[in-house]
């Protein structure tokens, strides 16, 4: 990518790693709807005092947390792109820890979305 090569490394740490805390966030709500009822009330506490749950707002929070930061230094036009590596990483997370299946069109697609940030922060 031509884009500025000057960051510091802590803005490149957070415009690869928040999408990364945003994916596994992602996988965990998953992983908390599978145990979740109908939405009765004694489900909706349950589903409050849900530890998958809880940790899977923990990991979004620091990676908004780290975002925040991150954005100080860069343009969001060029930083949100970074953002749409979610959609190439929560797939290959769901392949892993819940045994969904990766296909030749999901692979295209991700190269389509790479490349797509490649041209915008060129």
């Amino acid at each position: 990518m031509a884009m500025n090569l000057n960051l510091a490394p802590t803005v490149w740490f957070g415009l690869f790693f928040t999408p990364v805390l945003i994916s596994a966030g992602q996988i965990l709500f998953k992983l908390t709807s599978a145990k979740t009822g109908s939405a009765s009330a004694q489900n909706l506490l349950a589903l409050a005092l849900s530890p998958t749950l809880l940790v899977a707002l923990a990991v979004y929070g620091i990676g908004t947390i780290i975002w925040i930061f991150t954005i100080k230094s860069v343009p969001l036009t060029i930083a949100y792109s970074f953002m749409a590596l979610t959609f190439c990483i929560v797939p290959l997370l769901a392949a892993v820890f819940l045994g969904e299946a990766v296909t030749l069109r999901y692979a295209f697609g991700a190269a389509l979305i790479i490349s797509g940030m490649i041209i915008i922060n060129s």
